[in-house]
Order: structure tokens, then sequence, then C-alpha cells
């Protein structure tokens, strides 16, 4: 049964950095892509990057575009959030979540992902 674990989030200040991870385990695919999401208190789920399992390619959201760099050591079977530069507004939980359809790019849309973490809280505050 694929199983995801995210760790990695906390408690920071603006301008500051936290690196996510997410061991995703139990499976067997030829491809997949993983993706982060994020939930703020009253919105929606949305999508913040993604990469592929055969190229690495990656996708990011116009919003964390240049501060986050989203990585994979395939090794490991982890996927890895660097957020830099965090606002306020980054404050959510952030979820990773394993699609096993082969698309290129990877889509940043949660419709998209059949297996999700329990997420981490990430909060951006003075």
């Amino acid at each position: 049964q694929l199983q995801l674990v995210e760790s990695g989030g906390g408690l920071v200040q603006p301008g500051g950095s936290l690196r996510l991870s997410c061991v995703v385990s139990g499976f067997t695919l030829d491809y997949y892509a993983i993706g982060w999401f994020r939930q703020a208190p009253g919105k929606e789920r949305e999508g913040v990057s993604c990469i592929g399992s055969t190229l690495g390619l990656t996708k990011y959201a116009d919003s964390v575009r240049g501060r986050f760099t989203i990585s994979r050591d395939s090794a490991r079977k982890t996927t890895y959030l660097q957020m830099n530069s965090l606002k306020a507004e980054d404050t959510a939980v952030y979820y990773c979540a394993v699609r096993d359809v082969y698309s290129v790019p990877c889509p940043t849309a949660p419709d998209y992902y059949g297996y999700w973490g329990q997420g981490t809280q990430v909060t951006v505050s003075s």
C-alpha cells in the first residue's frame, strides 16, 4: 500500500527558510509524479509545485516561483520542497501527493493526484 509521510514543517519568521520532505513507500510504479500542495484556513487546496519521475521536469505556481525549489532523491524515494524568502501568506498545511499517470509536464491541480500524505503545518509569523 502506497504511503506518503511529510515532515519539516514548523514556525519560521518572514524571510526565513524551511525544507519539507516527503517519503514515499509501498509502491512500484513505472512513472509517477510528486506534487506539493497547501491549504490555508478557509481556502481551497492549491498546487505549489510538482516533479516527474522520468525526466525530473518541474512546475511551480506563480506565487512561489523563484522562492521554492522542488527536488528528489530517487534512491531514498524522497522529494523535497526547499522554501526560501517565506511570507506570511505561505502559512498553510502542506501536503505531498502521488500521481501514477504519465503526463508531461506534471500537473499542479490537486484533482490529478490520487495518493496523499497527512500534511505538515508551516507557519510564517514574527
